[in-house]
C-alpha cells in the first residue's frame, strides 16, 4: 500500500490518477472544513460533500478514472490517501 497526502483549498486537485485496472482507495479528511469528490469539474455544487474530520472513507474507483477533489470556498483541509501500489 502507498499513501500520499494533499494539502486542499478551494482549488481543483488531482487526488488519484487513473489507472487502467480498478482500484480501491481509502479517503481521510482531517481538518474542520468539508471537501468536495468528483471529476475534473468537482465543485461544491456538484461533488460528492465529505464529513468535516470523518473517519476513513472506502471508495472503488472503475478503470481509467480520475479522482478530484476541493474544499470548501475560503477553507483548507488535509487529506490522506491509500491505494495500492500496483495501482499507481
Amino acid at each position: 500500500m502507498k499513501s500520499t497526502q494533499f494539502s486542499l483549498a478551494d482549488t481543483r486537485t488531482k487526488i488519484v490518477n487513473a489507472h487502467q485496472g480498478a482500484q480501491w482507495i481509502y479517503l481521510h479528511v482531517e481538518g474542520n472544513n468539508e471537501i468536495y469528490l468528483g471529476d475534473a469539474d468537482v465543485t461544491s455544487s456538484n461533488g460528492l460533500q465529505t464529513e468535516k474530520n470523518t473517519s476513513p472513507i472506502a471508495f472503488f474507483l472503475p478503470p481509467n478514472n480520475e479522482l478530484w477533489a476541493v474544499c470548501v470556498s475560503g477553507g483548507t483541509a488535509d487529506v490522506r490517501i491509500l491505494q495500492e501500489k500496483n495501482a499507481l
